[in-house]
């Protein structure tokens, strides 16, 4: 399908920005300064990437006030590119429509409300008395349980499982393999076996958040596990029972966060960082890649407790000095005891 060109004035209609040179030229696609071709908007953000202006074949750029002189070729002057071009590529590459309706290899039990406008695909399977809100699509493969709330404009990619009595907020995008509302690893020790402890909460999700393949959101044992609005999880993230993670939070892959923790607003957590159960993180904290949370963070501010890498033999003889820290901090103490005293000896 041939893709719709906006000429530079058109885009600015929608998004502002100061225009510079020959405004009708037209685009119908963003790429980066290096892969982009005529017919194509990309992008400076960084000074770093300057170099790479001179040999750029793109019809069009998106630059700051500080760039806004930087190249010929017609551009967008913007506060801040990146952000304008996500801006642009949303626009110019939206969501496939859906066409609405029911396949007939999908199974749907007694009460299922299903708006008309919303599309269920191959061999679905929906449970008694859930409901599904207009313009949503469930895509093939899905199995959705009973008593399930789907709001308006969620979408839920191939294979995704939603357990019973869970409520998925509007605009949801769900990806390939996310698991919402399986039990949450709850066991009481009875004379040395396990006995598993009914998971009775649910998994409240809310508007405008997106999912990563693979990612697992457990229900909670008594009380909802919440994910709030607007945040974004990347793939394989492992979200235990009764968590709480606040609005407008994002959270990379591989992250790994125990029972009844509590997340803030507007945190940003890398990659591969574990949060250990019952932790309290501050609103607007950011946490480096792979650091692990021990205690609970009450301040905003970036925290980082990644331990450099280095050659396997020096990392050898730093990891056998750091089983002596503990005996090596108490001769510290105990030697700037003694120095006081013969301070005070001599004065």
């Amino acid at each position: 399908m041939k893709r719709k060109d906006y000429n530079l004035k058109e885009i600015a209609a929608h998004f502002g920005g100061q225009l510079l040179g020959n405004t009708e030229i037209t685009v119908n696609q963003v790429a980066t300064l290096e892969s982009a071709k005529v017919g194509q908007l990309t992008f400076l953000a960084s000074a770093k990437y300057r170099p790479l202006l001179a040999n750029t074949r793109a019809s069009a750029i998106i630059v700051s006030t500080a760039d806004s002189e930087a190249t010929p070729l017609p551009r967008i002057v913007s506060d801040n590119p990146y952000l304008y071009f996500a801006k642009v590529s949303a626009f110019l590459n939206p969501l496939d429509s859906i066409v609405p309706g029911v396949h007939p290899s999908a199974v749907v039990e007694e009460g299922v409300q299903i708006d008309p406008s919303a599309y269920i695909g191959p061999n679905v399977m929906i449970g008694a008395d859930t409901k599904v809100g207009a313009g949503s699509a469930i895509m093939a493969g899905c199995s959705i349980g009973a008593r399930v709330s789907i709001g308006t404009d969620t979408r839920l990619y191939p294979r995704v499982v939603v357990y019973n009595n869970c409520v998925l907020g509007n605009r949801l995008i769900v990806h390939s393999g996310v698991v919402i509302g399986a039990d949450g690893f709850g066991l009481a020790m009875d004379e040395g076996r396990w006995l598993k402890i009914p998971q009775i909460g649910r998994v409240v999700i809310g508007d405008d958040v997106e999912i990563g393949a693979n990612t697992t959101i457990d229900r909670g044992a008594l009380d909802d596990t919440v994910i709030e609005e607007g945040v974004k999880l990347d793939n394989l993230i492992q979200i235990a029972h009764n968590v709480r993670i606040g609005a407008h939070t994002a959270i990379a892959g591989c992250v790994g966060i125990a029972g009844s923790a509590i997340i803030g607003r507007h945190c940003r957590i890398g990659g591969g960082t574990g949060i250990l159960g019952h932790t309290q993180i501050s609103d607007h904290v950011e946490i480096s890649s792979y650091t692990m949370i021990g205690k609970s963070i009450r301040e905003p501010g970036t925290y980082t407790g990644i331990f450099p890498f280095s050659s396997h033999k020096v990392w050898q003889k730093n990891a056998a000095q750091l089983r002596h820290l503990d005996e090596l901090a108490s001769k510290i103490k105990m030697l700037q005891q003694e120095i006081e005293t013969l301070r005070k000896e001599r004065s």
